[in-house]
């Protein structure tokens, strides 16, 4: 007999996210993800200066602290044509990456490890066993028996209280746990401490962007970061060294404790390796651009269909015509009027709301397609595309943790394999942040002080495109200008990739595909639909979080 299981919302920390399945003989057979909060900021935007476009922007996220202020940016700039300062370029790529690092920080520790990590178990755990197999994973510091024992009391404590404070909501001993009692410990210790490291991220963020979240530094044509390495109220010698500092910590902890953390967690769960492939189509855009007019990037772009290496078609400017066509958005099955897939150009944002209608319309996500096909965007398409390219980084830590693992490529199309492609490009943020530093020391180094190119929005009519790889994938903002002010407006953000509903033929999105086939233990606690989606970081309307201080129920899970 099959069961019907709705969860909602599904996410941690972003948004409003409904997922519903269908359980047959312990595994999904059929699945349906539902957004359920409006954006509409691309309403808002209509009629506005374009220069201003990506302050409002922005504030799709409260969580993705750049990117869409990037791509806005981006986005105007395409339009015009205009050129953006070396400076500017590194200082960009800068704040992209270390919010990058944050965001991968945030992701495993504090909304993908609660599904894999027993917390409960943790108190059973002896802190000298734990110390000793967290110091055979790596040499960082903070790995003591003093410190694993200090967590383990704190979370006593909790308990000895009736409840475990942040730790309150969870599985805790589904069968589907399989971590020994100290490598939870571990877990729990480093959760922690993953608190302090992303903020550190963040703070790097702050530095040039003048604010975290929601920077404050763009302007069409560069930055508003003055570069002058004499003035104490500019970006200076000092800012820079601070800069560095944090840097090296946050890479210290991702390469020192989060990878190993992930490849140590991948191990008890090789299984996971085997579900939740779903769409194998990927698409990822390249990034961190490395001359003025966003042709030359550090890190690669491309598509791969069915997961098959061999058919990687490399992207290699922002400019290039056949992404730029290829993308669609359609919304027979989207609270939106009409049925029709569009170019972003020609978007629309009607709301029509029906409630939910398995076989109508039931979620306010769109289905983006690229030349028609569904796209896995994230940490998976990227890592895909450096893989195929040959970028020695990325190939050397594939392929060492594979090695550790026995497990191959073609094994990263899965659940687990999301998480572990995350954490390999968190790995390739941490180093790329610092890189950028050095290129924007040396680049000022040689006399050139320039960070912004003055911009006039010219009369006409003007279509623009703003790509940037996000944390979550691949991201676009459309523009249309005419008369110097915003005639239309549309965002394909990554979780409308990832999270897209059926098309017009019928075909699922990833979130709905990579369902099918995973199992589920206990219909009343579907842990392992978390796991899954978790897996892609999911962020819908994401500026909205579910709170309730007076400790009611804000999670239903439904089972009929």
């Amino acid at each position: 007999m099959s069961k019907r299981i709705t969860i909602d919302p599904i996410t941690r920390i972003e948004g409003h996210l409904r997922i519903d399945v269908e359980v047959n003989g312990g595994q999904v057979s059929k699945a349906w993800s539902s957004a359920q909060m409006w954006r509409g900021i691309e309403t808002i935007l209509k009629g506005r200066d374009p220069q201003d476009a990506w302050s409002y922007a922005q504030r799709f996220c409260g969580v993705c602290t750049t990117v869409h202020a990037i791509s806005s940016i981006r986005s105007v700039e395409n339009a015009l044509n205009v050129e953006v300062p070396l400076n500017a370029q590194y200082i960009r790529n800068i704040m992209i990456a270390q919010h990058s690092v944050q965001d991968h920080i945030v992701h495993f520790y504090h909304l993908s490890a609660l599904d894999w990590v027993d917390i409960v178990s943790a108190l059973k755990a002896d802190p000298k066993k734990a110390s000793s197999i967290a110091q055979s994973l790596s040499d960082w510091p903070g790995n003591s028996e003093k410190e694993f024992k200090a967590v383990q009391d704190k979370l006593k404590a909790f308990v000895a209280t009736g409840q475990l404070g942040i730790f309150a909501s969870g599985y805790w001993g589904h069968p589907a746990m399989k971590l020994p009692p100290e490598v939870n410990l571990i877990a729990v210790a480093h959760y922690l401490k993953a608190l302090d490291y992303q903020r550190r991220a963040s703070q790097a963020v702050a530095i040039l962007g003048g604010k975290n979240p929601h920077i404050q530094n763009l302007v069409v044509g560069g930055v508003a970061t003055a570069v002058n390495m004499e003035n104490i109220a500019t970006l200076n010698m000092e800012r820079i060294a601070y800069l560095r500092t944090l840097m090296e910590e946050t890479r210290e902890f991702v390469q020192k404790v989060y990878y190993p953390d992930l490849v140590a967690i991948a191990s008890f769960y090789k299984e996971w390796f085997k579900y939740g492939a779903g769409i194998t189509n990927y698409l990822a855009v390249p990034e961190f651009a490395e001359d003025t007019r966003n042709t030359k990037f550090g890190l690669p772009g491309g598509t791969i269909y069915g997961g098959d290496l061999s058919t990687f078609k490399a992207i290699t400017t922002h400019q290039d015509a056949a992404l730029i066509q290829g993308v669609t958005e359609g919304v027979a099955h989207a609270w939106y009027e009409g049925s029709d897939s569009l170019h972003p150009w020609e978007g629309e944002t009607k709301p029509q709301y029906t409630d939910f209608q398995e076989n109508g319309k039931y979620t306010w996500c769109k289905s983006p397609r690229y030349n028609g096909k569904p796209m896995q965007v994230g940490p998976s398409a990227q890592v895909m595309a450096a893989y195929a390219t040959g970028h020695p980084k990325v190939k050397k830590l594939v392929d060492d943790a594979a090695a550790k693992l026995g497990i191959g490529p073609k094994e990263l199309h899965s659940t687990m394999g999301r998480l572990f492609c995350r954490g390999v490009r968190a790995h390739v943020m941490a180093d790329y942040s610092l890189e950028y530093l050095d290129k924007l020391v040396a680049n000022i180094g040689k006399g050139d002080t320039n960070y912004a190119n003055h911009t006039e929005i010219p009369d006409g009519e003007y279509k623009g495109v703003g790509f940037h790889e996000a944390p979550r994938g691949a991201l676009s903002h459309w523009i249309v200008i005419e008369k110097k002010k915003i005639k239309n407006y549309q965002a394909v953000v990554p979780s409308t990739w990832n999270a897209s509903p059926r098309d017009e033929n019928g075909v699922a999105g990833p979130y709905e595909a990579c369902l099918v086939g995973n199992p589920v233990a206990q219909p009343d606690k579907p842990l392992e639909v978390l796991r899954t989606i978790h897996s892609f970081d999911p962020c819908i309307a994401c500026a909205v979080h579910t709170i309730d201080p007076a400790g009611k129920e804000i999670t239903k899970v439904k089972v009929l």
